[in-house]
């Protein structure tokens, strides 16, 4: 399709950019191009529209973690369920982003305009991310990096190249982003910077180096190092940033309108009056909007004692009720989930708030994130809390990790990353200084036998902790290989001694009871019926007491599952794309 721009201003331009669609569809400009690539204003107003490749804050990374391993949520996502995944239900094969990028960087090239460079370095961040996540998603992916005419054919219908040449060209992107953009850092925390591009390209290389670690069968082994490194130089180029202090510093991160610039690399704030919210209430709490997520036992076992020693290391931990267990724990547990004396707000009024069965399958309720009042936030999308995309923590826990797997982590390391994250979140004890020198038992059968150092296991229960409901969980699970774990790791929830009644906070008030059978006579204020088994049905593990056992739906995972098929309509338009092994 060829469009003709007899005349445009640079809004103009970028809705025709955008609104352009498939790769055969590039538009030929035959206008001059003045209003956007000769003044400073264009530029930025062009390369202002190449934000909305970020995720979106109305269903924004805060659900991307609901499809994993440590996460119970009502029913089951496409790429688990047996047989939903295929040709035909695939989708993502979009290139209208990288279009409006190339166009950009081949005319901003061009221009005389003094301040071009740091655009141009914004542009090269955002074919970054593109094709970041392009790889991620198919795997081998045309390396496209100027628009295509609409009669080069011999483009338009070309193969894929190799995912991991293509990877090499996202790293230079990278490298010339952060080489060009002018900005190190703004207050804001709001807008593409050089640490912006710093904090992105630690997050790439190192999913780039575990992928190419342990998918053994690229045999591409022996380069994971190489981008190990990388992400331990990027890392400590970013300065000027450090981890946000207090009792509740944790959750308070993730409440707040505007970013704590402290910490946060990069966000997208909200904005009532331009009607820009988020749903982060609304899809967490509600029992008929959302997914219902809740988190799993298995995963809550992983919280460390205050005193940094493991909760599993104690004896009888396996029956330890929900009052009990959460006695002592890394203060992080209470920000993250309600706890026996959570309180929130109705219309402004303090009410009691233990976890409430119902809204959660697992008891474990979600309070990342989300604020404490009810109203309207439950039930409407009104949420204006900052989306945050990039910060300070998961920088350091890149570091860490490509320390782990490099064997050069010293003690210094160990104690500026995972020692400082610890301490941040209230943790006492010899884990904030001295690297670990046994490996726990139960992280190692959490991961399947897997991993075995000591010291990587503990950065990976550090990232998990850390970075819980911020959407890196499944790429995690991708990049180790551990793809079984979506379809194998329990959905279990907190234990439950016996039928009847249970107070979860000790007020005296029955917040739940389990029966089977009738329901009972009772003053609970939930009741969950564990008689049968089924989709969408909860059991105790032992019949009559045990964990919760959460039924979300048959669960399948196969490996071809690591890439998502090629969308069988653009393998139709061009065979030459080939289709990903399995598919």
């Amino acid at each position: 399709m060829k469009k003709l721009l007899t005349y445009f201003t640079p809004i103009l331009l970028a809705i025709l950019i955008l609104n352009s669609c498939d790769l055969d569809e590039y538009p030929q400009a035959t206008a001059s191009k003045i209003a956007i690539f000769e003044s400073a204003r264009g530029l930025e107003l062009y390369t202002n529209s190449l934000y909305d490749m970020l995720p979106t804050p109305y269903d924004g990374v805060f659900m991307i973690d609901d499809n994993s391993d440590i996460v119970a949520r009502n029913g089951v996502d496409t790429r688990i369920v047996p047989n939903a995944l295929s040709p035909i239900t695939s989708s993502g094969w979009s290139w209208t982003n990288l279009r409006n990028v190339n166009y950009f960087i081949e005319n901003c090239e061009k221009s005389t305009v003094p301040e071009k460079e740091n655009y141009l370095g914004i542009a090269y961040f955002f074919r970054a991310y593109f094709y970041f996540n392009m790889v991620k998603r198919f795997g081998d992916v045309p390396w496209i990096d100027r628009p295509i005419d609409v009669n080069d054919d011999e483009k338009l219908y070309a193969g894929r190249d190799n995912r991991f040449e293509v990877m090499e060209h996202v790293l230079e992107d990278l490298n010339k982003a952060i080489a060009m953009i002018s900005d190190k850092s703004e207050p804001s925390r709001t807008k593409i910077t050089k640490d912006v591009a710093r904090a992105f390209k630690t997050r790439v290389c190192l999913y780039e180096a575990s992928f190419r670690k342990y998918h053994t069968q690229y045999n591409q082994q022996g380069s994971a190092n190489r981008w190990f490194e990388e992400v331990v130089k990027s890392a400590n180029e970013i300065q000027g940033y450090s981890l946000v202090q207090g009792p509740n510093a944790y959750r308070e991160l993730f409440i707040q309108k505007v970013p704590n610039p402290d910490e946060v690399i990069l966000a997208v704030t909200l904005d009532a009056n331009l009607q820009v919210f988020s749903s982060r209430n609304r899809r967490t709490i509600s029992p008929t909007y959302g997914n219902r997520p809740s988190l799993t036992r298995r995963f809550i076992n992983t919280y460390l004692m205050e005193d940094g020693t493991p909760f599993t290391s104690k004896a009888g931990y396996q029956t330890t009720p929900f009052i009990e267990e959460v006695n002592e724990r890394d203060p992080r547990l209470g920000q993250t989930i309600r706890m026996g004396d959570y309180h929130r707000t109705e219309n402004g009024v303090p009410v009691v708030a233990p976890p409430n069965l119902e809204q959660a399958y697992t008891g474990y309720q979600i309070i990342k994130g989300c604020y404490d009042e009810r109203f309207p936030y439950d039930d409407e999308s009104r949420n204006e809390n900052a989306h945050l995309i990039f910060r300070y923590a998961e920088v350091l826990l890149n570091k860490a990790e490509a320390l782990a797997e490099l064997g050069t982590m010293t003690a210094a390391d160990w104690t500026a990353t995972i020692g400082a994250i610890r301490s941040r979140a209230g943790i006492t004890g010899p884990t904030l200084s001295q690297l670990p020198t046994e490996a726990d038992p139960y992280m190692v059968d959490f991961y399947q036998g897997k991993f075995t150092n000591p010291v990587l296991l503990e950065v990976l229960r550090e990232r998990a902790i850390e970075m819980i409901m911020e959407g890196l969980r499944p790429d995690d699970l991708i990049r180790w290989k551990l793809g079984e774990l979506f379809a194998t790791a329990p959905m279990n929830g907190m234990y439950v001694p016996s039928l009847g009644d249970h107070d979860l906070n000790g007020d005296g008030i029955m917040d739940v009871c389990f029966y089977m059978g009738q329901r009972p006579a009772s003053q609970a204020n939930v009741f969950v019926d564990v008689t049968s088994t089924g989709v969408g049905r909860r059991v105790l593990s032992n019949g009559t007491s045990g964990e919760i056992i959460w039924n979300p739906g048959e669960r399948e995972w196969l490996d071809k599952k690591y890439l998502y098929p090629i969308p069988e309509a653009d393998l139709l338009k061009n065979p030459n794309l080939g289709q990903n092994p399995g598919w």
